[in-house]
């Protein structure tokens, strides 16, 4: 197995900012938010999909899903356990085609903002203390609007849902996919990760985020290691 000595990463990525957590927590927003108001670079979600030719299901037999499964019908109709499962894989398969982007990128002398999935425990080895932001929302904020956002992707598969033999079944389905992800259990894994934790409620605004987001990581002037923010 090759790898690379987390130190020489966390030397690289001194200027590379990591925002992690649940659905609908505003990370795609801060992340593009904070590199227009910077002059950074911007790694948007899923940003590692430009690497994505490079793999093969032998090695990345998550990422390489779709190319093997039988149809969309099979994707949707997991159980919450094997969909969870699978996300987990993916985020660790994802996690070197983000670091073989990173590596470039932190060289380009401007500050690198990224909307990650990389897990937390890697994290934890190639980024500072004030390196890494996670951004939380409450678990009916993350299923109960996870299609209120017109992105194609989302809206592709909910036209898929809609065509199950039983589209309520499905969405009932899916939907309990989604409260594994963003159970309990896992919200207080996020939550006790050690990273400084911005909570999104329904009175939160982008502005706040932002503002907390240069605090931890230092853009603005002091630092902070509080653990949650609640606006």
């Amino acid at each position: 197995m090759i790898s690379i000595a987390p130190n020489l990463l966390r030397a690289l990525f001194r200027r590379v900012y990591f925002v992690n957590g649940t659905a609908y927590a505003g990370k795609s927003t801060l992340v593009r938010t904070l590199a227009e108001k910077h002059r950074g670079i911007m790694c948007g979600e899923n940003y590692h999909d430009a690497l994505t030719d490079l793999t093969d299901a032998a090695h990345q037999p998550n990422l390489r899903y779709f190319d093997t499964m039988s149809g969309w019908q099979e994707f949707i109709s997991r159980t919450p356990e094997a969909y969870a499962a699978w996300i987990e894989g993916v985020s660790r398969e994802a996690a070197d085609l983000e670091l073989l982007l990173l590596i470039h990128l932190s060289q380009m002398n401007r500050p690198v903002f990224v909307d990650t999935n990389i897990p937390l425990d890697m994290l934890h080895e190639i980024a500072g203390d004030h390196n890494v932001l996670v951004m939380l929302a409450p678990q009916s904020m993350s299923v109960d609007r996870f299609f209120d956002r017109s992105d194609p992707e989302k809206q592709f598969l909910l036209q898929k849902i809609g065509e199950a033999p039983d589209p309520e079944a499905a969405m009932a389905n899916f939907r309990a996919c989604l409260e594994r992800l963003n159970s309990p259990e896992q919200y207080a894994i996020f939550e006790n990760s050690g990273f400084p934790v911005y909570v999104r409620t329904d009175t939160s605004t982008p502005e706040e985020a932002v503002a907390f987001a240069e605090s931890v990581f230092g853009l603005t002037g002091e630092q902070t290691t509080s653990k949650e923010a609640t606006p």
